[in-house]
This record gives structure tokens, C-alpha cells and sequence, in this order.
């Protein structure tokens, strides 16, 4: 089978294990074209069902600014193995894994951590536990609690059938006929079915009851000491846009509306996207190093 069109890596961008001391984990690195960082690092984290290529649209755009970026795939995600444990798959699981990923990346270095849709709410969990040593912290596309409207519903009829009658049904029934009614290209839903049937059966169903019954932990986020972001689609079906807009302002968070996208910015708008984010981390590093 050939390459779908959108995952053929571009200069740059190769194919990496990151090596931790609680596992092994895949990821996409991108580079500067002159192979020089002369910037904190970046790490991105995929949402519910997603996976590293989600960002390769941004990748070589992002590491043009001087920085290493990398995407990586969460616990029992596509490309990353997982345990039979529901345990490793809660939001506070997997941000230990980003805290480790986040150490392996920067090393030494403070890095730029950004998580999209339940990405996000794992990456919370880094930043709330301290582990990581951070420059920035961007919520893309997530919000305060569990997921609302039409994909938390999706998500509920996902969680109820995905123990009963497995992955096959789910795509073949749920995921590919949405699919192809969307008019998504044949390589592409060949891949979306790849990676679908490549995630941990326990995976899957654990965080989809992670991302539907997360509780609001904005509180705890506030005054963190970090510089925060939250980004979302003008569009966004997953989180409202005016309940993350909600959530920047509780968080005294930088703001960032992307027109025209829905939920996955960084697929839909990557150069708008990638131009934001580059800016609020150029600018955390900025105040960083200014403060000591």
C-alpha cells in the first residue's frame, strides 16, 4: 500500500523512538533544515483515538524557527505498545508518561508541552504534577472537564459498544461510513483504519472514559507558573468555542481562535496555527530568561 499523500514526511521530519525509563514511545521529530536548535524544544501530545501524524502538517514549520519538535503517540496508540492494565490509560497515567517523554526530549532543557483535545487533559496532569521541567503549556482544542455535544456523544456510543462487539465493528460501522460520507480519500481512510485497529483494545476503552468523565481542574492550573495558551478551531465540534474561551480567561491564558478550523487546527490551519505557536514560544522563553 502506498504512502497516503498527507503522511509522506517532509524534509526534516523523520520517524524516532523516544526512550524513557517507563518505556519506549513513537514519534515524529522534526528539525531545523540547518540541523542547529537554537530554541527550547517542543512536545505535542494527539488527542482521544489520534496519533503523531495528526501534527505533521505543522512539524517542519514549527522547527524552522531554530526548536526540536516532537509528536508523539501516547501509551496503546497506534505505533506505541500497551499493557492489558485499564490503569495505564487514566489521564494521570499517561501525563507521567509525558513528564518522562518531556525529561528524554529536553534533556535539561525546559520544553514547550502542548496537548490536543484528551492530549490536552493528559498534559494538564504533567503540568499539574510538577515532574517536567516546562517552558509553556498550550491547550489546543480541549477544555476544563469531559468532553460535551456531538462527540461526547460518539464517544458514549463508542464506550458502550467497543467491549461488546470490538474494534472491527466500530470501524467498519461508526467510523467508516463517516468517513466516506465525508468525502475523505481512499489512502487516507485506509490509513485512519490502520491506525484505528493499531490501538489497545483496553486502551481505547479507558480513555474514552477518561476524556467523558474528566472532572475541572482549572483551578489547579491557575497559577502554575507557566505561560498558557489555549487554541482552538472558530468551529470547534468537541469543547464549545466560548467554553474554552471561558477557560482562557479563568486561566488568564493567552487566547488563540483559529478561523475557519473545527477541531484539529494543526490539520485544517497549519500555517495560521504554527505561526501562533511559534509566537507564544518564543515569547515564554523570552520571559523566562528574563526572570532567571
Amino acid at each position: 500500500m502506498s504512502t497516503p499523500r498527507f503522511l509522506t514526511l517532509p524534509p526534516g521530519v523523520t520517524v524516532q523512538q523516544i526512550e524513557t525509563p517507563v518505556g519506549s514511545f513513537a514519534a515524529l521529530e522534526a528539525l531545523p533544515g540547518s540541523g542547529v536548535t537554537e530554541r527550547w524544544p517542543a512536545v505535542l501530545v494527539p488527542g482521544f483515538t489520534g496519533s503523531k501524524e495528526d501534527f505533521l502538517a505543522v512539524l517542519q514549520t514549527l522547527a524552522q524557527a531554530g526548536r526540536k519538535v516532537v509528536a508523539v503517540d501516547l501509551r496503546g496508540q497506534y505505533e506505541t505498545p500497551g499493557p492489558d492494565d485499564p490503569k495505564a490509560y487514566t489521564c494521570e497515567a499517561l501525563g507521567a508518561d509525558v513528564a518522562a517523554i518531556a525529561s528524554a526530549v529536553g534533556q535539561g532543557e525546559p520544553v514547550h508541552l502542548l496537548g490536543h483535545s484528551f492530549g490536552g487533559l493528559v498534559a494538564r496532569e504533567t503540568v499539574l504534577a510538577g515532574q517536567a521541567k516546562l517552558a509553556s503549556f498550550t491547550l489546543m482544542s480541549s477544555g476544563p472537564a469531559g468532553i460535551i455535544g456531538p462527540r461526547e456523544r460518539a464517544g458514549r456510543v463508542m464506550l458502550a459498544e467497543l467491549p461488546e462487539y470490538g474494534i472491527d465493528y466500530m470501524w467498519a460501522n461508526r467510523m467508516e461510513p463517516e468517513a466516506l460520507r465525508a468525502g475523505v480519500p481512499d489512502d487516507i481512510v485506509a490509513f485512519l483504519r490502520k491506525r484505528l485497529l493499531a490501538n489497545h483494545p483496553t486502551g481505547l476503552v479507558s480513555m474514552a472514559e477518561e476524556v467523558l468523565n474528566a472532572r475541572d481542574r482549572v483551578p489547579e492550573l491557575v497559577g502554575c507558573g507557566l505561560d498558557l495558551m489555549v487554541l482552538y478551531g472558530e468551529h470547534d465540534d468537541g469543547w464549545p468555542p466560548l467554553l474554552q474561551a471561558e477557560m482562557a480567561h479563568r486561566l488568564e491564558a493567552e487566547c488563540v481562535v483559529v478561523p475557519g478550523s473545527v477541531h484539529s487546527p494543526a490539520v485544517e490551519a497549519p500555517e495560521t496555527t504554527a505561526a501562533a505557536l511559534t509566537r507564544f514560544w518564543n515569547a515564554a522563553e523570552s520571559r523566562m530568561l528574563q526572570h532567571g
